[in-house]
């Protein structure tokens, strides 16, 4: 098959403020999540989550990447791959508003470790549809399909210093992490959110443990993870002028618990101090790498937990798996 670049270029509507405009007029919506059930014709203000069927709508896929990450065409997921993806079992789902994809998770299977599973590649929400849970839905979406198939597990990777991806990971998910993954993609891509690195924490959700089931029925753990981060002596400190301050490693190690702190927005802080964000990358870079090799599990995280702007924090513990 021939592919153009063109078909990267594009929104679905095109480009200028009447694009701009549709946006913000489909983004008042409610979301639902497609079932065997659900009738052929939904109220327009609803958002749909359903299986994607077309190679019009992985082209779409790949619209939503470059406008989301900004990647040039060599990061973009090729159009053959995804094709071939779809039709070898992965799970590649779409957020619909009307006929507009405005979200999109793509999970292929995975056998990591000899485990049978999925690995979550990507997932994704245009800019005007922010803040909305969006995300969260996906995910819930992947892990259905993935217990109605008989898998237990789905790993996936994030950005540790993104305070967002790991409240939703952590606390809402109820991931662990025993593995850091240095410049997982390389040095950097194409990406402006890559220009810091890309290390990686890999995460593993196991969909019907109890622990999962505890988060994803919305209860939460801050409170008892605020109390135990507060007997602790971070790892790595967010201090009065927003450097990390790292505290002794062979203390810490020798604990049963470390809190490891990080920036509440790192995008910012690349954005208007890249050598203070770096200072970021490698203090923790240090923290987790020598923890999880010591035998500790990421298990908690909690965002501002020295008020509404402060750093957030992970909690990490020796348990047994």
């Amino acid at each position: 098959m021939q592919l153009s670049s063109a078909i990267y270029k594009y929104l679905p509507w095109g480009a200028g403020s009447l694009a701009t405009a549709r946006w913000r007029w489909l983004a008042r919506s409610s979301i639902l999540a497609e079932n065997s059930t659900m009738p052929n014709s939904v109220s327009n203000s609803a958002i749909i989550i359903r299986s994607l069927t077309t190679i019009e709508e992985l082209e779409a896929v790949l619209r939503l990447e470059k406008e989301v990450w900004g990647f040039e065409d060599a990061d973009v997921t090729p159009l053959t791959l995804a094709v071939a993806m779809k039709a070898t079992g992965s799970i590649w789902l779409g957020a619909f508003k009307k006929d507009a994809m405005i979200g999109f998770a793509f999970a292929f299977p995975s056998l990591e470790e000899g485990k049978i599973g999925f690995h979550s590649h990507t997932l994704a929400v245009h800019p005007a549809f922010d803040n909305r849970g969006l995300g969260y839905q996906l995910k819930m979406a992947q892990r259905d399909r993935a217990l109605a198939r008989g898998i237990a597990e789905i790993t996936w990777t994030f950005d540790p210093l993104r305070s967002r991806n790991a409240h939703l990971n952590f606390a809402k998910l109820g991931v662990i992490s025993n593995s850091y993954r240095l410049d997982f993609y390389g040095a950097q891509t194409s990406s402006s959110l890559h220009t810091n690195g890309t290390d990686r924490l890999w995460v593993t959700w196991r969909l019907a443990d109890s622990r999962v089931e505890e988060r994803v029925k919305g209860r939460r753990r801050r409170s008892e993870t605020l109390d135990a981060l507060a007997l602790l002596e971070p790892l790595v400190r967010f201090n009065g002028d927003g450097n990390p301050a790292e505290a002794d490693l062979r203390q810490a190690l020798s604990r049963q618990r470390i809190a490891i702190e990080i920036p509440g927005d790192i995008g910012q802080m690349e954005s208007s101090d890249i050598g203070r964000a770096r200072q970021w990358r490698l203090a923790t870079r240090r923290a987790f790498t020598e923890a999880l090799n010591a035998g500790f599990t990421v298990t908690e995280f909690c965002r501002s937990i020295r008020g509404q702007q402060g750093p957030g924090a992970y909690l990490l513990e020796k348990v047994n798996h």
